[in-house]
């Protein structure tokens, strides 16, 4: 027994050497990455000249979100869209058209970031003025109707002008707040009520 010990020592002493060869080189070796991209933040398709349309319970549009190009991206089911143009319909005023260069969707839509040359415009309606809001980056959340930044902005609607840093917009109360550093110029045609507005940090 011990001379057949010693005949298959170096065939087991071969094997274990061969065994720990094997098992540090699976411990030095990186992962590969798979080839799909899912571990990367590659698009896995794209499509020209996007659109989209959220529809209202009675089968109006609520907004309608559209752009010269959207690639998706799987790792975290985001989108990243060129010269998007988000539009909120409301029957009762006029809509809302939010434009930039850029834009990045996620949460399948519910929230956009817009970057770039941003501008959000609401149409004149029913004797209020046209409403623009220049700035270089606008967070948009869009079943809450809600439009914000934290960047210096700039306001006009009709003959008055604003700047300011950050400003939050609620579409459905039509409230505007100017966060910080808001400068006014308010000009009022009408008069009649015979008192002045607010400094204009909410409107």
């Amino acid at each position: 027994m011990n001379e057949r010990l010693v005949e298959w020592s170096p065939l087991i002493l071969v094997a274990l050497l061969a065994a720990l060869t094997f098992w540090l080189d699976r411990k030095v070796q990186q992962p590969v990455q798979g080839v799909d991209g899912r571990q990367r933040h590659d698009p896995d398709f794209s499509i020209e000249g996007f659109s989209a349309t959220r529809m209202n319970l009675d089968g109006s549009r609520r907004y309608q979100l559209s752009a010269r190009r959207m690639a998706h991206f799987p790792d975290d089911n985001s989108s990243r869209v060129e010269s998007p143009r988000l539009v909120f319909f409301d029957p009762t005023r006029a809509p809302v058209t939010v434009r930039a260069d850029l834009a990045d969707v996620r949460k399948g839509g519910e929230e956009v970031f817009f970057h770039g040359d941003v501008q959000l415009v609401r149409n004149a309606f029913q004797g209020n003025p046209e409403l623009g809001i220049f700035t270089s980056f606008l967070h948009v959340v869009p079943d809450r109707d809600f439009a914000g930044t934290d960047k210096p902005v700039r306001m006009v609607e009709g003959n008055s002008t604003a700047s300011a840093v950050g400003l939050e917009f609620h579409n459905k109360t039509q409230q505007l707040k100017l966060l910080s550093q808001a400068k006014v110029n308010y000009a009022n045609p009408r008069r009649s009520s015979g008192r002045a507005p607010a400094s204009g940090a909410t409107r």
